[in-house]
């Protein structure tokens, strides 16, 4: 698309941010067009604009929002601009360091500026139905006196009605809340009223409560161990001297990594600084937000997108007013818009869910680096098991590097045993269960002491997919290369990616044959084993399908955390930051499942999860005992799990990576190309392929292309290409000369992922 009445900027940059104002304003329009548009600043205008500022602006046919980037000197000559329409909002949405931010991430990412910047603002706010200042309600008060004047109310009794309603309710209500108690006719009777110097009716802002409407108590600060200690006073000396740099806080499972940061975010709120708490899920999030508000109340704004679209405007409106100064959430926090920001904590720095892999292909974790450095900020790097690139960096002495070596209270970490199901089910009696021997025997014991226990079982649904016995095929999704999960709850055959579903067929779709069985196993199959051996036990489930209603994340945690169950079986779900001090027993039902796909991370993020969801148990005054089943006991990603080896996987991991040329010892760009058609998804997936070898020649290492691993999905298919080079800059160089040759297919989507995390 071609604008006459605009000037786009060649390449990313729309240059230095510090320019005098003037007639001319670079922009990053709400459009998915990479570069920056100028356009003119009109006489009305003149002396209010600013940076970070929404606007209006003409675009193509239509109108478009955008954000005020950069002022600017001069335009390509030979176009005839057009004047920015109206201001959208008098304040800034975007401070100064954030603007750059997001500027910075719109070029390493390789995405459209507008696209990148307006993630970075809640959807109401982004598409303007809500203004920054906030949606406003009608309230009716109650005015003195009026109660006592009732009586004079006879002959008018909704009238009499709405005052006993409002003297009954503190005097004060929206008055959409009076229409709902008192039914038709409320507003002409509040007029009536109004007039009648009974009732005053006047316009309020309007707040959502995504929170808690009582506050918990504040609860007395943990006495700390001299690890603690020593890592608080090292981030209280960054903090004091204003050091901007980034610290690897590494500690065991249930160290009190957590009171560390509590620690130094009283430190950052005491200077009158906000602070920046980031959590890898949403699941994660009601334990730690409980926390966060016990030690600062009403300062706590959370966001993530489990909130509706109101009540993250909301928290993000308290954030930008100045009302909370710590903004709790998962990646998209990144972006809180505090004016002054001193920490940020990235908790979980290893977890792959920092990674947003669609449309925007953005790094949470490496974001709050970059943001850190603009705001002058401390960013500190939580976790028991760091991710190679935090683990290298802090090595390598590019970071700071904390260590918490024992947990909190001198407890021990729990016993590990392994146990092999080649063994154990060479005993054909034991191949037809979930939990081999010793698990179930260990789950007994725990039962009958009163305990707690979660299962641990990456994968969901009851069985991994329908065969037959004949011809040997299993029933796949139509849209999607991968086969149908059985869900037992309403026997249905299931997609995880477009969501079809179908019933079980009672013969073979390919053979006609009716000798159709169930094979593999999810997080139903092990519920129902543990109900059937052990009836009186008291079982929940928590995966994406039993946690789908909103809210039931916290529900379910909470009902656990309280002993109201006694054996709790999940996917990732449960492997991360709960803290329930009646879990002794951690059962790893199948080890092995993530060693087996087609990503170069699979070892790094089996040996974290086994770690993790070992370090749920012994947090209490009873010890933890923790049973790995596998089928692979040998592989360095399980045995030096079982025996907490970190350094030792590290390293192995390292020379592994050196090897092959991957991070955090090389750069990777993955361009993914989907496509309804496959020889036309192919063959311009072999475009840029070639593109990429021809401009990078002597300089990038460019493979495939090749069918993605899932190779179709919601009928489109998939190619990739996949581009190393030892650093980072050939790959951006090369990579933004090829997006500006991209064929003009409207079919096909084409996405460039740097430092890519989604290798299927």
């Amino acid at each position: 698309m071609k604008h006459s009445s605009s000037a786009r900027t060649s390449g990313n940059s729309p240059g230095p941010m510090n320019s005098p104002p003037g007639g001319l304003v670079s922009l990053a329009v709400a459009a998915p067009v990479a570069g920056y548009f100028t356009y003119l600043v009109p006489e009305r205008l003149r002396g209010r604009l600013q940076c970070g500022q929404l606007v209006e602006v003409p675009f193509g046919r239509g109108r478009r929002r955008a954000l005020v980037v950069q002022f600017v000197e001069r335009a390509p000559a030979g176009l005839q601009l057009k004047p920015v329409a109206r201001l959208l909002e008098q304040r800034p949405v975007l401070s100064r360091p954030l603007l750059e931010t997001l500027r910075w991430a719109a070029g390493y990412y390789l995405v459209p500026p507008g696209e990148m910047f307006f993630a970075a603002l809640p959807p109401l706010v982004r598409n303007r139905e809500a203004p920054a200042g906030g949606p406003r309600q009608q309230v009716a008060t109650l005015l003195p006196e009026a109660a006592a004047r009732a009586s004079q109310l006879l002959r008018a009794p909704l009238q009499a009605r709405l005052v006993s309603l409002l003297a009954g309710r503190g005097g004060s209500l929206p008055v959409s809340e009076l229409a709902r108690l008192a039914g038709s006719g409320v507003r002409a009777a509040l007029r009536s009223l109004e007039k009648k110097e009974m009732v005053r009716l006047d316009s309020r802002r309007r707040e959502r409560q995504p929170r808690p409407a009582s506050m918990p108590p504040a609860l007395p600060v943990e006495r700390l161990t001299a690890d603690q200690q020593r890592a608080l006073g090292d981030l209280r000396a960054a903090l004091s001297e204003r050091k901007q740099e980034t610290v690897l806080l590494q500690g065991v499972t249930g160290s009190g990594k957590t009171e560390v940061y509590l620690g130094a975010m009283e430190l950052v709120l005491a200077r009158g600084d906000g602070a920046i708490l980031m959590v890898p899920e949403i699941s994660l999030t009601p334990q730690l937000e409980s926390r966060v508000r016990a030690r600062f109340g009403a300062l706590v704004a959370v966001l993530h997108s489990a909130l509706s679209p109101g009540e993250r405007a909301d928290e993000w409106r308290r954030l930008f007013s100045g009302q909370a100064r710590v903004a709790l959430g998962a990646r998209s926090a990144v972006f809180a818009p505090l004016e002054r920001v001193g920490l940020i904590v990235v908790d979980e720095e290893h977890d792959s869910s920092y990674k947003q892999s669609e449309r925007l292909p953005y790094n949470g974790r490496d974001l709050a680096m970059v943001r850190a450095r603009q705001e002058g900020a401390l960013v500190v790097l939580g976790t028991a098991t760091p991710s190679l690139e935090a683990y290298h960096r802090a090595r390598s002495g590019k970071s700071g590097w904390l260590v918490l070596g024992g947990r909190v209270g001198q407890k021990a970490l729990p016993r590990v045993e392994i146990i092999d199901l080649k063994k154990d089910l060479a005993d054909p009696l034991e191949r037809q269960h979930t939990l081999s021997a010793p698990l179930a025997q260990a789950l007994a014991e725990t039962l009958d002491r009163g305990q707690q226990a979660i299962l641990f079982l990456n994968r969901r649904g009851y069985a991994s997919f329908s065969l037959c016995k004949d011809c040997g095929r299993a029933v796949h999704c139509s849209d999607c290369s991968v086969a149908l999960v059985h869900h037992r709850r309403d026997n249905r055959l299931r997609c995880h990616y477009c969501g079809r579903e179908i019933e079980p067929p009672a013969a073979c779709p390919a053979c006609g044959s009716a000798r159709m069985r169930l094979f593999g196993l999810g997080t139903e199959k092990c519920e129902e084993e543990v109900r059937r051996r052990f009836p009186g036990a008291r079982v929940l489930r928590m995966d994406a399908d039993s946690v789908a209603r909103r809210g039931a994340h916290a529900e379910l945690l909470g009902c656990f955390a309280r002993g109201e169950a006694d054996v709790l079986v999940g996917t990732q779900m449960v492997t991360k930051g709960h803290d329930i001090p009646g879990v002794t027993l951690v059962g790893v039902v199948l080890a092995d499942l993530g060693l087996n796909l087609p990503d170069f991370r699979a070892a790094e993020r089996t040996f974290q999860q086994l770690v993790q969801v070992a370090g749920r148990a012994g947090r209490g005054d009873n010890p933890g005992r923790v049973l790995v089943q596998t089928f692979l006991p040998d592989h360095p990603a399980i045995s030096l799990a079982a025996n907490n080896r970190l350094e030792e996987f590290q390293q192995w991991e390292l020379a592994r990576r050196r090897r092959l040329g991957y991070p955090p010892l090389g750069r990777l760009l993955l361009v993914r190309v989907s496509h309804p058609d496959a020889r036309a998804g192919r063959a311009l997936a072999g475009k840029l392929a070639g593109q990429l070898r021809r401009l990078g020649r002597g300089r990038l290492e460019v493979l495939g292309p090749s069918p993605s691993p899932l190779a179709r999905i919601r009928n489109r298919y998939r190619f990739q290409v996949l581009v190393k080079s030892p650093t980072v800059s050939p790959l951006q160089e090369v990579s933004a000369r090829v997006r500006e040759r991209l064929p003009g297919d409207g079919a096909a989507k084409i996405l460039f992922d740097v430092d890519p995390f989604d290798m299927l």
